[in-house]
């Protein structure tokens, strides 16, 4: 696979980078080269100008390497001992995290494991250049697609009304948008499964949430309720796109099996802006309690200070929740009172009020 950014050009593939020496051309600068082997390239490699090129995780002779570095270009070798690809060109699919086996043995909880374990200058480097291919790979994602965010509780369990809830509000949200979640359980797994089921009637959003409710956490089986989410894939082929980004470093929770696309970060702080930003058509907050609250000010601290063309709507579910229980919402409207955001933030009872009025913002 190609990908052109002005003058930058992305090679993913051996067979790209043989079709376009093929076609003559003469200078590699501005290409950036993934994770190929190019150790039988050699002559390939010294016939080309390769000054202003990027050779990302590539594997190369020792002869070459010291040619190519001599003659201008960047190289960044492949880490060893690392369980990602530190150059990865896409976004996570679910089946790629959990892998085949028990989830123990799964990419996911291997990488998990992993950094836990290494904190080495190699290892925060490996971390720093897999979310910057992410946040790469994540912005050809949502270039074509219009995100609205939803959040939540990750303690909301399978089976419940507020789960339930949540299913109604992603498929409601995906008939106009693309949703974004945290990518985790709870609020954010129902919501991502309701993007899944975004064409399916109410009918299927009930036998999947029969199906699941079987398995109401994540504790003490990750494998047990992973495997309840595939199977209802399995049940409902062919799912809705929606968005996940979750993060390692809360690794002792599982991302959720629903979202198609899968923005997995190490750093948690890098994962919580971003997942801010690609939100354009605004955010809606279902209840939760700390980590909820914290993405409500972080988005308001951003809205605040914006002016009117960038601030991006809020919706706040539950009016007693919001107002009294956890009362956000009256520090938000005082926040908002007399700025572009004030007409940008609402308070509502229902996900069908709330998914209405995503609708009309967008």
């Amino acid at each position: 696979m190609r990908r052109t950014r002005g003058r930058v050009v992305d090679v993913d593939t051996i067979e790209d980078f043989d079709q376009r020496l093929t076609r003559g051309t003469s200078s590699l600068s501005g290409w950036r080269m993934r994770s190929l082997d190019l150790t039988d390239r050699s002559a390939a490699l010294r016939s080309v100008d390769v000054a202003g090129s990027l050779f990302l995780g590539c594997r190369l002779t020792l002869a070459d390497e010291a040619s190519v570095r001599a003659r201008g270009a960047v190289v960044f070798p492949a880490l060893p001992g690392i369980p990602i690809d530190t150059y990865r060109s896409s976004l996570y699919s679910p089946a790629e995290l959990f892998g085949t086996g028990g989830y123990a043995d799964s990419p996911d909880a291997r990488t998990y494991a992993w950094s836990q374990r290494e904190t080495s200058r190699d290892a925060a480097l490996a971390q720093s250049l897999h979310d910057h291919s992410i946040d790469l790979a994540l912005a050809d994602w949502v270039s074509h697609r219009r995100l609205v965010g939803v959040m939540g509780g990750h303690g909301i369990v399978r089976g419940s009304r507020e789960y339930a809830d949540g299913v109604e509000l992603g498929q409601h949200l995906s008939q106009t948008l693309t949703v974004a979640t945290g990518g985790g359980p709870g609020a954010m797994e129902a919501v991502n499964l309701g993007g899944y089921l975004a064409d399916r009637g109410p009918d299927a959003r009930e036998q999947a949430l029969t199906m699941l409710a079987a398995v109401p956490g994540f504790a003490p089986s990750i494998a047990g309720w992973a495997e309840a989410a595939f199977t209802v894939r399995a049940e409902f082929p062919d799912g809705g796109d929606s968005l996940g980004i979750p993060t390692w470093h809360y690794g002792h929770e599982p991302p959720n099996p629903f979202a198609s696309a899968i923005a997995k970060y190490f750093r948690n702080a890098q994962r919580e802006a971003i997942l801010l930003e690609v939100c354009q058509a605004g955010i809606v907050f279902l209840p939760g309690a700390g980590g909820t609250v914290q993405e409500i000010f972080q988005d308001a601290c951003e809205n605040y200070y914006a002016d009117e063309s960038s601030v991006a709507p809020m919706i706040l579910v539950g009016r007693e929740y919001w107002s009294e229980q956890f009362p956000a919402w009256p520090l938000l409207q005082a926040l908002a009172k007399g700025r572009p955001m004030e007409q940008h933030v609402h308070l509502v009872d229902t996900v069908q009020e709330a998914a209405d009025l995503a609708s009309v913002k967008a």
